[in-house]
């Protein structure tokens, strides 16, 4: 479906070109947050937001402090995180373009809960919370994709917490290696093939372990044949696919 360009251009939008604001209007109909909205809604939404750039390593939003605006991504990606006060990190989730954070306090007019930081150069579109309520207020359809969103992301949750619960360190990083597999694979003969292979540094922050348990984790599943490291890539098999799925099913 082909948006139509609105005839009144936001002043923060009047100097980009007829592409950017295509781009703008694509990512909003992409979002998950935003799917399935009619026209009118999207280009409602479309005149409010701004575009913000960030480089890598910016911290978009920081935990504790007040939040007026909600982010949906445009390009890049940008990791959830929490810092403890040993200067551990634990990386709730790791979001790409089109989908939103910010939005909880929003609504509860509570202090941001988790730091947000960009993992490589990125392109935000803001939306305040001004301009989210006179939305909703037109646009009372976006209200129930914003429900719908939150009770996904309660369930990744307790999802979470079961496995932390649950779950030895080995089966957690199966799962996350499953589930990026799934979230970003490309199917290959082989299976699912992850371009950007995290770091075990990373894959430790995501699970809620150490490098050194990770890295002895991920080496045993190589070598069983479980996973193909390639360079800065992987394979993720099918044989690893099944048995994540065979062991969620027992639980």
């Amino acid at each position: 479906m082909t948006l139509s360009i609105a005839r009144s251009v936001p002043s923060y939008l009047r100097s980009t070109s007829t592409e950017d604001l295509a781009r703008v209007r694509a990512t909003i109909a992409r979002a998950p947050l935003f799917a399935a909205l009619p026209i009118p809604a999207i280009e409602d939404l479309a005149q409010r937001v701004s575009v913000r750039r960030v480089s890598a390593g910016h911290t978009v939003v920081t935990q504790d402090e007040p939040g007026d605006s909600m982010f949906i991504i445009m390009s890049g990606r940008v990791k959830v995180v929490i810092f403890g006060e040993n200067g551990r990190e634990v990386t709730l989730s790791v979001l790409r373009p089109g989908e939103a954070f910010g939005e909880m306090s929003l609504f509860d007019g509570e202090a941001r809960s988790a730091n947000c930081v960009a993992l490589e150069a990125s392109a935000l579109l803001v939306l305040s919370r001004d301009d989210l309520l006179r939305h909703l207020s037109n646009h009372p359809r976006t209200t129930f994709n914003l429900l719908g969103e939150l009770a996904r992301r309660l369930r990744r949750a307790d999802d979470s917490i079961a496995q932390l619960a649950l779950c030895d360190v080995n089966e957690r990083l199966i799962h996350r290696l499953v589930s990026l597999a799934r979230e970003e694979g490309v199917e290959t003969p082989d299976g699912l093939l992850v371009r950007r292979r995290p770091t075990q540094q990373e894959l430790a922050n995501m699970i809620g372990s150490c490098r050194e348990t990770i890295s002895r984790a991920f080496n045993q599943l190589a070598r069983d044949g479980l996973i193909v490291p390639r360079g800065r890539s992987m394979v993720v098999t099918p044989a690893l696919i099944e048995r994540s799925d065979r062991r969620r099913a027992a639980n």
